[in-house]
């Protein structure tokens, strides 16, 4: 009888001490999570959410993007004079909008977070439909669809015509590069509940 309590008391004490691992473990998990959330945030996620449903883009591609080109500043201007959120140079801006005209937006509009994200998300889909693959849509946004094109006929780059396995462009390559980083972040910060134990073992490793 004494065995048995001692047992009983043994197993209360080792469930406690599990249950408070537990709750360690996930207060930690939840507030890394926090954290990078805060770093990597879904700023504007209304018009994000709105255009790539629109435009059948995978959102969390765009949100990576965002930050990548402006850091999420509206007003943000490259020295070659891209514009806004997605850096949208004025001439690829002015070939969107005669490409869709449906908006009525106007050219001053370029900086308007609404009109930049949507022919921004746009122009991902475009670029989607050419290529297919998300490492050449990230490339074409970078370099250019004729770029893109150039280097898939160059045995140089590509060895099938269809993906590149060297990108001849230091700058474009480091840009692939940090967009494909910044993506699988986003998709591992806002993983839906199924995948949440999957998405912890992500985060803390």
């Amino acid at each position: 009888m004494v065995n048995c309590i001692i047992r009983a008391k043994t197993v209360k004490k080792a469930a406690a001490l599990i249950l408070t691992a537990a709750l360690i473990v996930g207060c930690t998990v939840v507030g890394v999570t926090g954290i990078k959330k805060r770093l990597y945030p879904k700023e504007y996620s209304e018009f994000v959410d709105k255009y790539c449903a629109m435009y059948e883009i995978d959102a969390n591609l765009a949100y990576a993007v965002i930050p990548t080109e402006s850091g999420f500043d509206r007003e943000a201007v490259s020295p070659l004079g891209a514009c806004g959120l997605m850096q949208l140079m004025p001439d690829t801006f002015e070939w969107l909008r005669s490409k869709d005209r449906t908006g009525g937006e106007r050219f001053s509009d370029i900086f308007d977070p609404e009109t930049n994200i949507r022919y921004g998300v746009f122009f991902l889909s475009l670029i989607q439909r050419r290529f297919g693959s998300e490492q050449l849509v990230i490339a074409a946004y970078h370099a250019g669809m004729g770029r893109v094109s150039s280097w898939l006929g160059d045995s140089a780059f590509s060895s099938d015509g269809k993906s590149l396995h060297t990108i001849p462009f230091a700058d474009t390559s480091h840009y692939v590069r940090k967009v494909e980083r910044t993506k699988r972040i986003y998709d591992t910060l806002y993983a839906s509940r199924d995948k949440r134990t999957r998405a912890a073992a992500v985060l803390l490793s």
